[in-house]
């Protein structure tokens, strides 16, 4: 699925920069390589890694990374989407019940998700979802070849006392309520 999508994820997937003449050489990991990482920082509780099914099949993946414990109680999420279902409110839903896990059962207080300015679809998730955008972060990850900018959006636990998937489920349905209406 990944090879399918690849002109679609391209322009938002981290690259490794080319190495520094002091630095280790970069290496693009295998997927068993991967796997096996996403698995032991899963088990040492600084990533959450998931998959997301549409209708059976599988359309793309979420992951909770950078987790931080202490008086910080915080991660960040990414996550991708197979082009044939972008639109479909897929990946917001995928993001809010992510999210909800991530307050009520992790215990994490916060999350952030960073997105490319021009990512224009990703952006829309954050800003359904009723993420508060905090700002640029300048050069912040190597994507597609180059040292990108990214904009920061956040919730906090307190910000969705009631969960954030039933915030969108309501948010949808006033959506649609306005629609008829009109």
């Amino acid at each position: 699925m990944n090879r399918r999508n690849r002109d679609w994820l391209r322009p938002w997937e981290a690259t490794i920069p080319p190495p520094t003449p002091s630095g280790p050489t970069a290496h693009r990991p295998t997927y068993r390589q991967m796997v096996r990482h996403l698995r032991a920082e899963a088990n040492a509780g600084r990533m959450l890694p998931f998959v997301i099914e549409y209708q059976g099949q599988l359309v793309g993946q979420l992951t909770v990374a950078g987790i931080t414990w202490g008086s910080m109680c915080s991660g960040h999420v990414g996550y991708w989407v197979d082009e044939g279902v972008a639109g479909r409110g897929v990946m917001p839903t995928a993001v809010a019940l992510v999210v909800d896990h991530c307050f009520r059962t992790v215990g994490l207080h916060r999350v952030e998700v960073c997105i490319r300015p021009e990512n224009r679809p990703s952006r829309r998730v954050v800003e359904k979802l009723g993420f508060r955008e905090e700002g640029l972060r300048p050069r912040y990850l190597h994507i597609d070849g180059a040292w990108r900018d990214h904009l920061v959006f956040a919730l906090t636990a307190e910000e969705v006392p009631d969960g954030l998937l039933a915030r969108w489920k309501r948010a949808r349905s006033q959506g649609a309520q306005r629609t008829e209406s009109q």
